[in-house]
Parts: C-alpha cells; structure tokens; sequence
C-alpha cells in the first residue's frame, strides 16, 4: 500500500510515538511505501524529528500546519497537504490530532483518497473549554468524521465520548490501544538500583513518579497539595517528575510554597529510551490528568511493574483496575489522591502484586506489532481487499 500520515507536529508524546512506530513497522513489516506529514513546529516538549530521520521515514514538512488557531496558515494549510498527497497518490491517508485530522480528511476526501482513516488519540473537546469553542470542536469534527471512512480510538472511552456528542456512529469505531517496543519496560527492573543511585534515593525512600509534560490540565498541582498529606504521615515518600513545558517555573514556585523542596525531584525532558529506567526507580507511578485518551504512561508504569494511581477520566479504568493493577480516584479529589498514595506507600506487597498483574495484562495490548497490525486490518477492510 501507499500510506500518508499527517499528524500536527511531531513532539515528545505518545501520539507522536504513536506515529513513528506505525511508520516504521508498515515500512518494515509490510514493505508499504509510507509517507509522514506534519507541521514544523517542535516545544519545550522536545521533538521526535530525529527520530524519524534516523528511521529513514520518508517526511514531508508542510510549513502552514501549526497547532495554534492562526487564520493565515489555517487558510493555507489546506491546499499545501493537497499538493502534497496528490504528488504522493496514496491509498490509505491515516491523520491524527485535531488540526492535522481536520484538515487532512477534508484534503483526501476532496482529492477521492480511497481510504481516509482517523485515530482519536485524546478528546478534542472537553468541559474545560469554553462553550461556543466547545461546540466550535465538536462541529469541526463532526465535519471530519462524515469525510473518513474509519475512526481509530485508543480507548473505549473515546468511542464512547465521540459517539455520545454525535460526532460519528459506533459502528465507524474500532478501538486500537497505543502501541509502543515493551522490551524496556519489561527489562527495566533489572536497572532499579543503579536508576535509584544516580537520582540520590535510599532504600528506605518510596518514591512516586509522575511523567508528563509541565501543562496545564495535566494535574501536576493536584499530585504537590496531595503531596503535603503524603509527607506529614510519610516522610520517606520523594517524588519525580519528568518532563518540561512552559508551567515549569510556576511547578516549581508551588513546591517550594509547599516547602516540599526537599521531596520532590525535577528531572525535565529526558530522551524516550531513559522513560523506562526511571520508572523503574520508582515504586509507583500517579496521572493526575483531568483529560487525557488512554495516558501512555500508565501502561508503561505497569510494563516495569509499578502499580498505577490515576483520576478515574477517559481511559484510564481500561488498564486500571481497582484493587488488581493499581487504584482510581476521583477528578480533582486532593483527599482521596492522598489516600491512594499513603495505601501504597505503607503496603510494599500490595505494590509488588499489582504490578505484577499489570505487566501480565499489558504485555500484548500495547506491542507496537500488534498495534500496527489491526491498524493495517482497518486499512484493508476500507479498500475491501
């Protein structure tokens, strides 16, 4: 097959993982011809473009295609990813995130792609926003999904929130979690004490991870006011933090207006191959997002073998369950993420059998292989072939 992938921009996050190994494994496995499309913009979150230049992913960089509501480039990024896809003649045009998705679906379609497929990697609209832009979303995506032939979730959730808004039928869906190469994570246990070592941790410290850029909505106050109930009756308890974003500096003013200094640990951005040596420095890993589709982390953490704490939002309750693999909590409910954490940290074989549970329960789910395998299956059962 020829296949295009537009995605917004290629930063550090799991649908952009996502991506490059649905690229690679097509190329590799399938022998398809592959085509990767996406804006110039990299952050503070750190970029995957290297990567898929080390891949050798043939990569098509069109200029107008910005995250950001910008009038001028969103006028001109249409007719650039036409241009692009009818110099490429693809058979399958397979677009993710919100920009990317709206205007990559409307480019196939116009142009008679004969398979447009889309995947929902979080939701694009959610009560955290305004209403009219609210709406805005949940129109523009209603738009788009009546031009694709198929829509790819990473969680029953995002089905079920989708369909909920009217945006498609069920029937259009088909839930693919998020692949991602679970060797390290499996064989990271194996790496525990030199990671702990070179953080400065102790054997008596339990230590709580949290991985996710410095954003807003992703919960990083809920986790230091829970933190402060957390110390008071364990002090051992330390927490890391990986990753950078543009909250950087108010995260840390929080902490030290918590005189937590002394507990917590900022790590910033780290390269993808360091993820699973860290967690595997921890003994439990909390997601304190208030939106999110199925958070990547969550199932890493339970790969290495590290019980998983998270606000019960999207997709989370489909890799946690509650008293097996780890324990859900509330939305913003400072008390009972305390709770949580102090259950774990004062139960070391609570710990280590949920953990254990988890890793037995992802090992399949979340290969890459497998991901990009059922993808593929959408791919053919559209052309029908």
């Amino acid at each position: 097959m020829r296949i295009a992938h537009i995605i917004t921009r290629m930063i550090l996050g799991g649908a952009q993982e996502n991506t490059l190994w649905c690229c690679r494994d097509l190329m590799s496995d399938y022998d398809d011809d592959v085509l990767l499309i996406t804006g110039p913009e990299a952050g503070p979150e750190g970029s995957l473009l290297d990567q898929v230049r080390a891949a050798n992913v043939p990569l098509q960089i069109v200029r107008p295609l910005r995250r950001e509501i910008r009038p001028w480039h969103d006028l001109r990024a249409l007719p650039a990813i036409k241009r692009v896809l009818r110099a490429f003649r693809p058979d399958v045009v397979h677009t993710h995130s919100a920009k990317a998705g709206f205007w990559g679906r409307v480019a196939a379609h116009s142009i008679g792609v004969p398979a447009v497929v889309h995947t929902v990697h979080g939701a694009p609209f959610h009560s955290y926003q305004g209403r009219v832009v609210r709406n805005l979303i949940r129109w523009s995506e209603k738009i788009a999904a009546d031009r694709c032939h198929a829509l790819i979730s990473v969680a029953d959730a995002m089905t079920d929130l989708l369909v909920s808004a009217d945006v498609a039928p069920r029937d259009k869906f088909t839930t693919i979690y998020s692949g991602m190469e679970i060797e390290p994570f499996l064989d990271a246990g194996r790496r525990r004490q030199e990671a702990r070592q070179s953080l400065g941790y102790e054997p008596q410290h339990v230590v709580v991870g949290k991985v996710a850029r410095l954003f807003h909505l992703k919960g990083h106050e809920y986790v230091i006011q829970a933190a402060r109930q957390v110390i008071a009756r364990a002090p051992n308890t330390r927490f890391l933090l990986v990753g950078d974003g543009l909250l950087r500096g108010r995260i840390q003013r929080q902490i030290d207006a918590a005189d937590l200094t002394p507990y917590f640990q900022l790590v910033g951005l780290v390269p993808a191959e360091e993820i699973p040596r860290l967690l595997a420095a921890t003994d439990m890993v909390v997601h304190a997002s208030l939106r999110e589709g199925l958070a990547r982390v969550l199932p890493q953490a339970l790969l290495v073998g590290r019980p998983a704490i998270s606000f019960d939002i999207d997709g989370a309750r489909e890799v946690i369950h509650p008293g097996s693999t780890g324990l859900l909590v509330n939305a913003q409910d400072i008390d009972g993420l305390a709770t949580a954490i102090l259950e774990l940290v004062e139960n070391p074989p609570l710990r280590e059998r949920m953990g254990t549970a988890g890793s037995r329960h992802c090992r399949e789910l979340f290969a890459h292989q497998f991901m990009t395998r059922r993808i593929r299956e959408v791919y053919t059962r559209v052309l029908g072939c």
